[in-house]
């Protein structure tokens, strides 16, 4: 499953577009620009970074500040941080909250159970992994009926359950519905407030939010492009997606082409465990061509790869189905010539499944002095492993 991570201020957009109770503030990525946008909002802001990783205020990247100097200097130190190896470009601007306490909700997609999940806490907030821990009773975990979903009765069971107090019940039983839209109606696998907050007045609000979607269902949701920040993807999974390739860059040096995702998993592991015995090599990357292993298609997955300047050697993996050896054969010969000198690293091919026979035929009379083909997997691996190895 290929996922679009949001940043917090996309995420709180697409809480607003909803209903959910949340103030977006100003995205921003200057400090003259948060200076701007904190005589704006006037009084006490928030600047926050905006990456893609957790524990942003512990590395230094949420800072409250009280006027607009202190505001243009905060987005400053924070714009020259990385957190977790991700740098910060741009900056939220918010309205300083008056929190009173904070809880954690969030739904998600439970694989194990082929269901979704609710969890719940009202002792949690930004320490909930500390709670998690310490006292795991107070994070209520709730299954949630993919057919029936959250309705208003589901919403106040989930509230009781988690212990709302009855001041933020209504609220909360609303706010549970509204984030259920979220998480429905665009496609999303985790929908997460963190904190969700108890303000003086008991006002309960989104004050940060976590959005993670499905990127298989984006032909149904055209508006879902305008959250990709293409300067800060990497480039090669830039590229495979301009493709329509289902591609995933991992920090290895065999690259990966197989047809279909559990295969191409099951390939991962293969040459994790045979790159032991070759120096620690990895895989470099997950390549999932699905059923149309043509030519054009094979070409474009070799030309993602070969243009990872970590990958030493390649294992082309597949299982003649719905697509024949044959035709797999063919486009891997098709892509070699249309790559021409671009391929310079060696390529391991197992064949197996429909017309398996001919697929090895068509590779043994090309004889591509770049190719080896090997009969089965654990044997493909292996080799693609010492290739990789002996390249160091």
């Amino acid at each position: 499953m290929s996922l679009l991570d949001l940043m917090e201020y996309q995420a709180k957009e697409l809480f607003a577009k909803h209903g959910v109770a949340v103030t977006l503030g100003k995205t921003v990525e200057t400090p003259e620009a948060a200076r701007a946008a904190a005589e704006e909002i006037g009084g006490v802001v928030v600047v926050k970074a905006q990456v893609k990783a957790g524990g942003r205020g512990k590395a230094g990247g949420v800072k409250v500040v009280k006027t607009p100097d202190e505001a243009e200097a905060a987005a400053r130190s924070i714009l020259d941080l990385e957190i977790k190896g991700l740098p910060v470009n741009r900056v939220l601007v918010v309205p300083g909250a008056s929190i009173e306490e904070e809880y954690y909700f969030s739904y998600l997609l439970d694989r194990a159970n082929r269901s979704y999940l609710c969890i719940a806490s009202v002792e949690g907030g930004v320490e909930i992994e500390e709670v998690a821990k310490t006292n795991p009773d107070a994070v209520k975990k709730i299954s949630i009926d993919p057919i029936a979903g959250v309705d208003a009765a589901k919403a106040a069971a989930i509230a009781d359950e988690a212990g709302f107090p009855a001041p933020l019940r209504d609220q909360a039983i609303e706010m549970m519905q509204r984030l259920w839209d979220v998480f429905t109606k665009e496609d999303a696998t985790l929908v997460e407030v963190n904190p969700l907050a108890r303000l003086t007045g008991d006002k309960l609000e989104a004050l940060d939010g976590k959005v993670s979607l499905d990127e298989n269902a984006d032909f149904r949701h055209a508006d879902h492009e305008a959250f990709v920040i293409r300067d800060e993807e990497d480039p090669l999974e830039a590229k495979a997606k301009d493709k329509n390739l289902n591609y995933v860059k991992l920090d290895g040096q065999v690259g990966i082409i197989g047809n279909g995702a559990g295969l191409v998993m099951s390939t991962l592991d293969v040459v994790a465990y045979a790159g032991e015995r070759h120096g620690g090599v990895k895989p470099a990357n997950f390549l999932d061509i699905g059923g149309g292993a043509n030519a054009q298609v094979m070409a474009d997955g070799l030309d993602i790869i070969l243009n990872d300047p970590d990958v030493r050697s390649v294992f082309v993996n597949v299982f003649g189905g719905i697509t024949a050896c044959d035709e797999v054969a063919n486009g891997i010969v098709g892509a070699l010539e249309i790559l021409g000198d671009e391929a310079s690293k060696p390529l391991v091919v197992r064949l197996d499944g429909n017309n398996v026979e001919e697929g090895r035929r068509i590779l043994a009379e090309a004889n591509h002095p770049l190719v080896t083909v090997v009969d089965t997997m654990d044997g493909a691996a292996e080799k693609a492993a010492e290739f990789a190895g002996a390249a160091q």
